[in-house]
């Protein structure tokens, strides 16, 4: 049995897309736990971690998605348990999941501190699993170097099976290779793939946008799968909406108040992924009707304009187990520059 902690030294490195890409494409079957839960979610009178619901969806894992977190908040686990003991519910939790599996994914947190003070950081999690850690760095060049170098002081008095960095999110793999790779290898760090970035990857979904908002669907169920490529917020008036030049790109989103017709009107007829209406006001029953005839989503939430864009705005972008083009491309692209050998 093979056990790998995957960390990340912030949010959003793709930690989550790692572990779906690999284990598609991998033939041994693959277990999953998230020791510290951070992405909650609340279904059915539960909490629940949400990487751990779209992995165990994804993979038809055994175990329920609550059972693959210890739990979401410090206050609680603090008084639940100390280093001991939570060191062996770390390990029951493994022992339990690893029973059907060849390899068992352990996911960190959002960041290398988080959990530092419940012993669940993930070089903590990995010293207690015993495991191997691989870090997923992204983002500019020379963050990504800051970020190795720091990793390889940090992890030289720690004793930890360090096995690699995966860099992802890059624009450019080939130029990264030829300024940074000396440099890194200099370290003695084993770069165990470069990602490419993509933007598709990071298109969200109408369905996606829908269940963030909390939003009530009242038209064009049928193009939740939509993409959004672009933003446009309607506050301006629909004729000056229309003349823009953002109103004309393809696979805008609009955000507008439902009494604005005249801007809803002319992204019906244009192309468009979605209209989420503002201040719970809903349009005529001919707009309605138009939006379900060509597959746009009418989303109605209560906040107004601005609100509501700000929270867009500030939306991450997280897979969805329906979204399986974007699966597939995941899949691709870590079959096609990785190389994890877990032999040694």
């Amino acid at each position: 049995m093979k056990r790998i902690v995957i960390a990340s030294m912030e949010r959003g490195a793709g930690k989550t897309s790692f572990i779906v890409g690999f284990g598609k494409g991998e033939k041994s079957r693959i277990g999953y736990m998230k020791p510290f839960g951070e992405r909650i979610l609340y279904r059915k009178k539960r909490l629940l971690d949400y990487d751990s619901v779209l992995i165990s969806k994804l993979f038809e894992l055994n175990e329920s998605p609550e059972d693959l977190s210890l739990g979401f908040d410090h206050s609680k686990l603090k008084f639940m348990y100390d280093k001991e003991s939570i060191a062996k519910k770390l390990n029951d939790m493994a022992d339990r999941i690893e029973k059907d599996c060849d390899i068992l994914f352990i996911e960190g947190g959002r960041d290398l501190t988080y959990g530092s003070s419940l012993h669940l950081d993930p070089i903590s999690v990995a010293r207690t699993l015993d495991a191997e850690l691989i870090f997923i760095l992204s983002g500019e060049q020379d963050k990504i170097v800051d970020e190795a170098h720091f990793i390889t002081g940090h992890l030289k008095a720690e004793d930890v099976r360090f096995k690699g960095i995966l860099i992802n999110k890059v624009n450019d793999p080939e130029d990264f290779m030829m300024v940074n790779e000396e440099a890194i290898r200099e370290l003695g760090v084993p770069i165990l793939g470069i990602i490419p970035y993509r933007k598709s990857l990071t298109n969200f979904s109408m369905e996606h946008i829908s269940n963030v908002l909390f939003a009530k669907i009242i038209a064009g169920n049928r193009g939740l799968s939509n993409y959004v490529n672009n933003i446009f917020v309607g506050a301006m008036t629909g004729s000056r909406a229309i003349e823009s030049p953002l109103f004309k790109r393809d696979g805008k989103l609009i955000i507008t108040s439902g009494d604005r017709s005249d801007i809803i009107l002319g992204a019906l007829e244009s192309d468009t992924a979605g209209i989420v209406l503002t201040n719970n006001l809903l349009p005529p029953a001919n707009i309605i009707s138009r939006a379900d005839e060509r597959n746009i989503p009418l989303l109605l939430v209560q906040g107004d304009t601005y609100t509501t864009a700000k929270h867009v705005d500030d939306m991450e972008s997280l897979l969805l187990n329906t979204e399986k083009d974007k699966i597939e491309l995941i899949q691709k692209l870590v079959e096609e520059n990785v190389t994890l050998d877990l032999q040694t």
